[in-house]
């Protein structure tokens, strides 16, 4: 990379004043105006997916506040837009409109020609996507410029991640347990998010640094974000305790981003309905159970089945993945099988697991339906 280090320390400055603001959206807005800036764009705009190939927020910058209500409905992620959501990689154009993958633009909306759409993505994560057209200066987009941005998305996951986390922090007023929840979200979690990003950005940008094998930083940076993520996928309103277990599970999965060579089926008798502190409990060992398989399985298939029988529900994850020693269980804290465990033996639970190496694992949880 073409980077010296004062511009990484302005973007690393950037993308700190970004999380300063009060709500998700301006935080979005902060980095879009962020990206544009750095490159000397004319618009910028930065998407949020929904995890079923659209857009769930999108927020602008360069174009006027009045001029985006006449423009209507934001977009839905077509076009260029949906393309850098379904190839995970950055677009550079000199005219947007020669490619067959753009669809145009509705009325009242401003002329572009020239694009960069860039993925933000960390460990395989899509957290969004810059998108920025026409250089102030009318020039092309440079490949220093894409350097540029995409450092910035490196940033740029960091502070959403940070942003949504302060949103959940907020829905846990609403929460009984806000204590002990808020106790594991410590400041500390996002501060250690920056120190590493910069740190591995640091390493990236600067050649004349000597480089040193930064896997073992790059797993810190996996596990904090998985972490940050488990919490924000399980901070939910209390109506939410009343759904049935099932839409916790496709919630879950549609958050996760299953890759395409994995099909989940959800097997359940009828809806099942928990209480509060139990359904929270059962979401999170799911999350954990499902990541489990998608990071480590290498499987095709997952079914899981949800049952009740004697005031308790058991769920069962079966996958036909590599599988394991069974022995390694205790041992192997990288399978997240401890965590599971524990949790189930806190909500007064059992977790069963069995496992052959080339026949994939069964994992069997059973929760009382009321604590």
């Amino acid at each position: 990379m073409t980077f010296i280090l004062s511009s990484l320390k302005a973007i690393a400055s950037a993308a700190m004043y970004a999380t300063e603001a009060d709500t998700l959206d301006g935080t979005f807005e902060r980095i879009a105006t962020i990206a544009r800036d750095l490159v000397g764009a004319r618009y910028a705009a930065l998407g949020i997916p929904n995890g079923k190939g659209g857009l769930e927020h999108f927020r602008f910058a360069g174009i006027d506040p009045t001029l985006v209500e006449k423009i209507g409905d934001p977009p839905k992620g077509q076009g260029l837009l949906g393309a850098i959501i379904q190839e995970r990689r950055a677009i550079r154009l000199d005219n947007m409109q020669d490619d067959p993958r753009s669809i145009g633009f509705p009325n009242h909306h401003p002329e572009m020609s020239r694009f960069l759409g860039v993925p933000i993505i960390v460990s395989n994560k899509l957290y969004g996507m810059l998108y920025l057209t026409d250089k102030i200066n009318g020039e092309i987009f440079t490949e220093q410029d894409q350097q540029i941005v995409e450092t910035v998305a490196g940033y740029a996951a960091l502070a959403i991640a940070g942003a949504q986390l302060r949103e959940g922090e907020r829905r846990l007023a609403q929460l009984e347990e806000r204590e002990r929840i808020g106790m594991e979200l410590h400041d500390g979690v996002i501060q250690s998010l920056y120190a590493v990003g910069m740190y591995i950005e640091l390493q990236r940008s600067a050649p004349q640094i000597p480089g040193q094998n930064l896997a073992h930083i790059v797993h810190d940076l996996d596990s904090i974000i998985s972490d940050i993520r488990k919490y924000i996928q399980n901070l939910k309103p209390n109506d939410e305790a009343t759904q049935p277990l099932e839409h916790c599970f496709r919630d879950l999965i549609t958050r996760l981003h299953v890759p395409s060579t994995l099909a989940i089926d959800i097997v359940t008798e009828s809806p099942i309905r928990l209480d509060e502190n139990v359904y929270e409990a059962v979401c999170q060992m799911a999350n954990e159970a499902i990541s489990n398989v998608i990071r480590h399985a290498n499987a095709t298939q997952l079914t899981i089945a949800i049952a009740s029988e004697n005031n308790c529900v058991r769920v069962t994850f079966e996958d036909n993945g590599t599988g394991f020693d069974s022995t390694e269980i205790r041992s192997s804290s990288g399978l997240g099988l401890h965590n599971l465990q524990r949790r189930a033996e806190l909500n007064k639970g059992t977790l069963v697991v069995e496992s052959t190496k080339g026949k994939g694992t069964r994992i069997e949880l059973k929760m009382p339906l009321q604590l």
